[in-house]
């Protein structure tokens, strides 16, 4: 229910988006602007939990930290394949059905994630960088349907049938949980390699420029502790080359995202590897659930109805399942590892209610993104202002304020 209107509907600006993204004088003089900076300063003065942003590019992560974002929760290294190009030696690696090959196809890839790389930490200007490694099915990144497929061999100089034969050797019946995150880099190492040089590369690179950089290297969908170990192997051995070739000396992370119940309940072993967990809580909130997040429309409406959801899980943290899963891995990862940085970086982490429970349960940051950056510090900032008062004893004869 609601109004409709027909035709163009004249909107102004908001004074904080022109305020604070594009630096409008007029905007940043308006009682708007001026009292949004001052709830955000009062959010600053109180908050524990901090909030980053979920960044694939320069601009947004610009965008972010006008907002007051305090680093970068999660940068998804795949979206930047389909950008130009690189996308065509993306395929190349992918078609390629020798190593020597795909190392020739990544090479191609390394100087664009490394000017990627290079742009995000320059923005970031010495705020931390978490970059999740390859995370998607690689099917996902070749065409489907015989017009395009023929139209990318004549490209790349081979045969359409050899690329519908890829296609086919690479089809998952449910690909949500089949070869991808760090399965796809224990199977293929090459491409951690390239990710990891990338990363460093260009962290080295900007370094010299006298910007300081703190990239954290994230493994996606780690279940057993050999898997992420197999991977760390690899970018510490990276690490230590390009330290070496570029003569500079940074700081780094290395640790993974929790994102399926194994990598929860085992977050013991893990933390002996990992130096920092991220909660990927669209997928652990998909396999905790058993309930696809892209289906799950289907039946929402009957399940909200007769309340066996309160509210969409896929929105709203699912506290008592999936919240109670993160609760074990922060008590075992801090067991191992008491220094262990811990974080969140799904959809929840712009959510009031999910943030309020990620300051509750002690992570040290959420990320979203940026637009929702604001409403993430506003609640994270109430979050301890409520912890505040209920520890506060209650005053005699009367109830507590």
């Amino acid at each position: 229910s609601g109004t409709v209107y027909g035709g163009e509907i004249k909107t102004a600006p908001s004074e904080i988006i022109t305020g604070m993204l594009h630096g409008d004088k007029a905007a940043q003089k308006t009682e708007k602007f001026k009292s949004f900076q001052q709830l955000m300063k009062w959010c600053s003065e109180v908050t524990r939990l901090q909030v980053r942003t979920n960044a694939d590019n320069p601009e947004q992560t610009a965008n972010a930290i006008a907002f007051g974002a305090q680093g970068i929760g999660l940068t998804r290294t795949e979206h930047m394949f389909f950008e130009g190009d690189r996308i065509d030696a993306m395929r190349e690696m992918i078609l390629a059905d020798n190593e020597t090959d795909r190392r020739k196809a990544l090479a191609k890839l390394l100087p664009y994630q490394r000017e990627d790389f290079a742009g995000i930490f320059k923005a970031l200007k010495g705020l931390p960088a978490t970059v999740r490694l390859l995370d998607p099915p690689l099917h996902e990144f070749l065409p489907h349907d015989a017009k395009s497929q023929a139209e990318l061999a004549k490209k790349l100089g081979v045969k359409p049938a050899h690329i519908a034969h890829r296609v086919e050797q690479l089809h998952e019946f449910n690909p949500m949980l089949g070869h991808r995150g760090c399965r796809l880099g224990i199977a293929y190492p090459e491409i951690t390699e390239m990710q990891a040089r990338a990363v460093f590369e260009a962290a080295a690179d900007v370094s010299k420029k006298k910007i300081k950089v703190h990239p954290e290297v994230m493994i996606p969908l780690v279940g057993f502790a050999k898997e992420l170990q197999l991977q760390v192997e690899i970018v510490h051995r990276v690490a230590a080359e390009v330290m070496t070739e570029k003569k500079v000396k940074f700081d780094y992370l290395v640790g993974t995202m929790i994102e399926v119940p194994r990598g929860a309940l085992t977050a013991d072993e893990i933390a002996g590897t990992a130096q920092f967990f991220s909660f990927g809580t669209n997928d652990l909130t998909q396999t905790a659930l058993g309930i696809s997040r892209d289906d799950m429309g289907n039946f929402l409406m009957p399940y909200t109805e007769n309340e066996i959801f309160k509210k969409n899980p896929f929105a709203t943290l699912d506290t008592t399942g999936v919240g109670q899963l993160m609760e074990i891995a922060v008590a075992k990862g801090r067991r191992t590892r008491p220094d262990i940085k811990l974080g969140i970086c799904g959809e929840h982490g712009g959510d009031p209610d999910s943030v309020k429970f990620c300051h509750k349960v002690g992570l040290n940051y959420v990320s979203c993104s940026p637009y929702r950056v604001p409403v993430a510090r506003l609640a994270a900032a109430q979050a301890a202002i409520e912890e505040k008062r209920s520890s506060q004893p209650a005053k005699k004869g009367g109830k507590r304020k």
